[in-house]
């Protein structure tokens, strides 16, 4: 039920529109059944085969759009399908079509069929139509399509290969490149060259090869189609035109039909060199330019008034009339008219610098040709145009040469350079031929003096431009007077007018000379003007290494002037110039200031004078300056380096300012080398080496023992001096004094014993006994008893024998032994006071006090030997040394004057040694040694031997002298 509805309610919305298009549709059914189509026919083909054109032509067909389609013949390939819109010839009533193929006609056969459409409707095809190629089984032959070809730059090209039956196709070659083919028939194949470039004069070649080696080809020409440029036309007989242009570009199209054909109004134009012009026999106002080549075609056009392009022709007839100063031209017109126009002339001297000369005036046909040159040769040649409209120069004229007249010559620069001795030069700048004004013949130069008649001249041939001159042989010169020089030139026409130069030194220097400032080959100098001042400046230049007859150069500079830039071919490279600014320099010149400088610094071209010298450790580097013509430049400082091998080791950079001396402290032994090199602003120079050798410092260490031992000596000499004044401090610490023994009673009893035995102790032992008597003093020798020697008990030598003093005689008893090994025996073998002395280590000779013991070893007693002494206490008298001859004998006693007449206690003085022999004979004292003090056990006289006297005889002298001096001090 709901479906039912549902179609009933949408059946009445959709239906309609559906109705009334399938009513249309009905209707243009039945109209297309009723409209018939009619098929094309005579259809007819014509090719142009230069620009690759098919035209195609047919009769009938109602429609106005066609179906054409183009095949290859032979291959059945469409080439081209296209519905296309045909124009009706009303001549011939066709419709025709063209076509243009990217393919050469020639390649292929074509064939075309044609329909008729309108809209979807379209007739049955017309029968075929076919363009036959060259590719046909008739022509049997290698072709190659197109032959010669002009094609515009950027062009794609197609190429076709047509082979001969049987043959095989291998490439094509576009110059040296293969390029790839496409079949287009059975023997036909095509290849394309794209973007073709520019081709020469003989275009490009395009070369089909076949496998046997056979090959053909074509020509292609590239280039553009003609574009000319900047088209007018003038006149210049004020009767024709003359019409000119230019190529914008290179069309690269030459020779033959290839070239661009020109026309100017439809007149024919030969153009084949160069500028492009064409000449129309009378002035039109309005001109068209036509250019044309196988590429294209381009017009441009020009119109104008004659009095508006009037370019005059060339003058002619030359010729002159001329002075020393000046000169007439005058010229002649080939044209009547020009000598009512209104002219501007030029005239050019083709032999000179100086700008063309204007000149003006109606039919212009002369002109004066002021401030020239005396003597000096000059070209002309004159150009025209119109004054009052303008519109360019015509043609030079033919050139005229003439010489003008000589004249006297200029005055000449002169300058002088004198030396301290009154002897110098007086120079002149040579003069130029426009300066000499004719032939110089010789110079004359003057020395005058103004408050004097005296003058001395000279004459000099024309090739000098110095003479020396000495003012000590002029007897007119004094303290305050001046001398000038003269110089005048000599031509043929005469004298110059003179100029003077004063002779003066001019030492005046200034406080520094500065550095002048060198920039783009140039040297600036820069000053202060004075407001007093109103002469001219001169600034002089000169080699700074010059001192004698200086060839100087200089400049001059007007009044009021504070710089100059001077720019001379003779400034060298590496050479120093001095500057020097004068002002006055005519009558009195006063130096203002000074400068130098280089144009350019080099490096030096010689090194500096070297010398090495050791110095212990160390090696003292010294050179001296570079001559000033070799410097080359400013030095700026030194270099000095040290050789390791092949390399070099700077040392020290000193500056140029500072002492030309460097000190290298601290060296081994050994060979050095040692390089020094002067620096510019350019670099350093090949520098100068030398070599010093450094030996051991035997000489330094011989000088410092030496010193050692100086000190040393003033050191003892110190020590000396105060142990002379402190002597008795000296004598008390190291030598005190030993007292005298004082003791009462009466000493001089007789004399007794001494007894000498061995002692087994090393002290002296003092027994004082209050019993003794003053009044005798004996000295007696106890020898040994018999039971002494009787005993087991070996004899020691080496102990010391027992002296026994006796102040006194005490008693007739007998003397009791003493033994060495009893502790007590020195105290118990004296009944009386008596002092006992033990010596140690005292070695006595045959000259002791001490009696030798019996040979034969006998026990009988005898009578000690008494030493007698006639007063006081004198144990260590100086013994005399008895000889060999004399011997020992007991029986005899021991006596020395010497002692004998002293007075006093003299314990150590001068104690001589004992001589040795007498202890080789076996004596039971061999030796006496040096007594011991009571209070110490220490030798207060050294121990010696005989052999040991030798070594002590040098210094006895010495020990004799300090003994002295410490017993100067005993009051």
């Amino acid at each position: 039920m709901s479906q039912l509805i549902l179609r009933h309610t949408l059946k009445p919305k959709c239906s309609l529109p559906w109705l009334i298009y399938a009513l249309v549709n009905l209707l243009a059914l039945n109209t297309n059944s009723q409209t018939v189509l009619t098929v094309p026919k005579q259809v007819s083909l014509s090719a142009n085969s230069s620009v690759r054109e098919l035209t195609i032509s047919w009769f009938g067909g109602s429609a106005s759009t066609f179906d054409l389609i183009i095949l290859r013949t032979e291959f059945n390939t469409t080439v081209f399908y296209d519905t296309i819109s045909a124009i009706i010839n009303h001549a011939s009533g066709r419709h025709e079509w063209k076509w243009t193929s990217a393919e050469p006609l020639e390649c292929t056969s074509l064939s075309v069929r044609i329909r008729s459409r309108d809209g979807h409707a379209t007739s049955e095809w017309s029968e075929t139509d076919t363009l036959p190629g060259r590719d046909l089984p008739s022509i049997n032959a290698l072709q190659m399509y197109p032959l010669d070809s002009v094609v515009e730059v950027g062009s794609n090209v197609t190429f076709c290969c047509i082979v001969e039956e049987g043959k095989t196709f291998k490439d094509m070659l576009y110059g040296k490149t293969v390029v790839t083919s496409t079949r287009l028939s059975r023997r036909s194949y095509a290849s394309t060259v794209v973007n073709v470039k520019p081709t020469n004069l003989s275009g490009s070649n395009v070369v089909c090869r076949l496998n046997d080696l056979s090959l053909t080809g074509a020509v292609m020409f590239v280039g553009y189609p003609p574009l000319p440029s900047d088209f007018v036309c003038e006149t210049q007989d004020l009767i024709s035109a003359v019409c000119h242009w230019k190529e914008a570009r290179d069309s690269h199209l030459n020779g033959g039909r290839r070239k661009t054909r020109y026309s100017v109004n439809s007149r024919k134009c030969d153009v084949d060199r160069l500028p492009l012009t064409c000449s129309l026999p009378l002035w039109d106002g309005n001109w068209t330019l036509m250019a044309v080549n196988n590429l294209g075609h381009y017009s441009l056009s020009d119109s104008a008034e004659l009095s508006h392009r009037v370019r005059p022709v060339a003058p002619i007839g030359l010729s002159s009339i001329v002075h020393a100063w000046n000169a007439t031209l005058m010229w002649e017109w080939t044209s009547e008219g020009y000598h009512t126009l209104d002219l501007n002339c030029q005239v050019e001297f083709t032999n000179d610098q100086s700008k063309p000369r204007n000149f003006s005036g109606v039919g212009l046909r002369s002109v004066l040709l002021s401030g020239l040159y005396p003597d000096e040769a000059y070209t002309v040649r004159v150009r025209c145009g119109a004054q009052k409209y303008f519109w360019k120069w015509g043609d030079w004229s033919q050139t005229l040469s003439f010489k003008t007249k000589p004249d006297v010559s200029d005055a000449p620069d002169v300058w002088m350079w004198m030396n301290k001795d009154k002897t110098g030069l007086v120079v002149w700048k040579p003069l130029s031929h426009h300066q000499s004004h004719g032939q110089i013949t010789g110079y004359e130069v003057t020395l005058w003096n103004p408050e004097d008649v005296e003058q001395h001249t000279q004459i000099l041939p024309p090739n000098t431009y110095s003479v020396q001159v000495n003012l000590r042989e002029m007897a007119s010169v004094g303290v305050d007077k001046k001398v000038f020089a003269t110089v005048i030139i000599k031509t043929i026409t005469g004298a110059s007018p003179p100029s003077r130069v004063p002779l003066q030194f001019i030492d005046e220097e200034p406080s520094a000379l500065s550095k002048c400032v060198f920039n783009n080959s140039r040297i600036s100098l820069f000053w202060q003007h004075s407001a007093s001042n109103t002469c001219n400046y001169l600034v002089e230049w000169l080699d700074a290494s010059c001192e004698h007859d200086c060839p100087v150069k200089w400049i001059r500079v007007a009044a009021g002037s504070t710089n100059l830039s001077i720019e001379s071919e003779n400034f060298q490279p590496g050479v120093r110039y001095n500057f020097s600014l004068y002002s006055c320099p005519s009558d009195s010149p006063q130096l203002i200031k000074r400068w130098q400088g280089y144009t350019q610094e080099l490096v030096p071209s010689r090194s500096v004078p070297l010398s090495v010298k050791s110095q212990d450790s160390d090696v003292v580097i010294t050179w001296g300056e570079i001559p000033l013509s070799e410097r080359r430049g400013f030095v700026l400082g030194y270099n000095v380096y040290i050789s390791n091998g092949s390399e070099l080791t700077l040392l020290a950079n000193l500056s140029s300012g500072g002492m030309r001396r460097h000190i290298v402290k601290g060296l081994s032994a050994g060979t050095y080398k040692f390089t020094v090199k002067a620096y510019t602003s350019a670099g350093e120079d090949t520098g100068t080496t030398a070599s010093v050798k450094l030996e051991p410092f035997t000489d330094a260490l011989i000088l410092e023992m030496l010193g050692v031992l100086g000190i040393i000596t003033v050191l003892l000499v110190i020590v000396t001096f105060i142990c002379y004044k402190k002597r008795k401090w000296v004598k008390k610490a190291f030598y005190p004094e030993i007292p005298e023994p004082k003791l009462p009673g009466d000493w001089s009893r007789p004399q007794g014993p001494l007894d000498v035995r061995p002692s087994p102790h090393s002290m002296v032992h003092i027994v004082d006994k209050p019993e003794r008597d003053l009044n005798k003093e004996a000295l007696v020798v106890i020898p040994e008893e018999e039971e002494y020697f009787e005993k087991d008990e070996p004899v020691d030598t080496d102990e010391p024998m027992s002296l026994r003093y006796y102040n006194q005689v005490v008693d007739d008893r007998p003397i009791r032994p003493r033994f060495p090994d009893s502790s007590a025996s020195s105290a118990s073998s004296l009944d009386s006071a008596h002092t006992d002395v033990t010596y140690t280590g005292i070695q006595t000779s045959g000259s002791s006090l001490v009696f030798q013991p019996d040979p034969q070893g006998s026990s009988e007693e005898r009578p000690p030997e008494v030493v007698h002494y006639d007063g006081g206490y004198k144990p260590q008298m100086h013994p005399k040394v008895l000889s060999d001859d004399a011997g020992l004998k007991p029986s005899n006693p021991f006596h020395e004057p010497e002692a004998a007449s002293s007075v006093g206690y003299k314990p150590q003085c001068s104690w001589h040694l004992d001589s040795p022999t007498d202890a080789e004979t076996g004596s039971l004292a061999p030796s006496l040694g040096s007594p011991t003090s009571i209070a110490s056990t220490q030798f207060l006289l050294p121990d010696g031997d005989e052999d040991e006297k030798n070594k002590q005889q040098l210094s006895s002298s010495a020990a004799t002298w300090f003994s002295n001096l410490l017993l100067s001090s005993k009051p």
